[in-house]
C-alpha cells in the first residue's frame, strides 16, 4: 500500500501576545487563534509505531507558544510568518501553512486572518 503524506493539524490554538501598530494595541495583549496545517512522509511511523519516526507536534505547538507569548509584533503577516518557520523547520516536512486570526480586529467583523504556507523540495 502507498500512503500519502501524513496531514497534521494544530486547530484553534488559543494564546495571547502584543500585536498590533495602534496605542492601545501596544500596550494591552490581545487574543491570537492560530492553526497550522503540516505534511510529512509517514510511511516509517506507521511501519514502526516509534514516536522516534514521527513528527512531534508537541514539540511544535511549544516552539508556538513561546514565540508567541514572548514577543511583540506590529503586523500579522510577521507574526504569521514566524509560526510558519517553526512549522516548516523540521527536515521531514514538505508542506506548511499557518493561519492567524485576530478576534474582533474589525468592527462588525469576527475577526481578520492571515495564512501563509510554503512547499520544501
Amino acid at each position: 500500500m502507498n500512503l500519502n503524506q501524513a496531514t497534521i493539524r494544530i486547530k484553534n490554538l488559543r494564546l495571547r501576545t502584543y500585536i498590533g501598530i495602534n496605542d492601545d494595541e501596544i500596550k494591552n495583549q490581545q487574543d491570537v487563534v492560530i492553526n497550522v496545517k503540516i505534511h510529512y512522509d509517514a510511511k516509517k511511523a506507521t511501519d514502526s509505531d516509534l514516536m522516534d519516526h514521527a513528527l512531534n507536534y508537541k514539540t511544535i505547538t511549544k516552539a508556538i507558544i513561546r514565540l508567541v507569548e514572548d514577543n511583540r509584533f506590529y503586523l500579522l503577516e510577521k507574526l504569521t510568518h514566524d509560526i510558519l518557520n517553526i512549522a516548516a523547520e523540521h527536515p521531514w516536512v514538505t508542506f506548511a501553512e499557518a493561519e492567524v486570526d485576530k478576534p474582533h480586529a474589525l468592527r462588525f467583523s469576527d475577526s481578520v486572518s492571515l495564512s501563509l504556507s510554503c512547499t520544501k523540495e
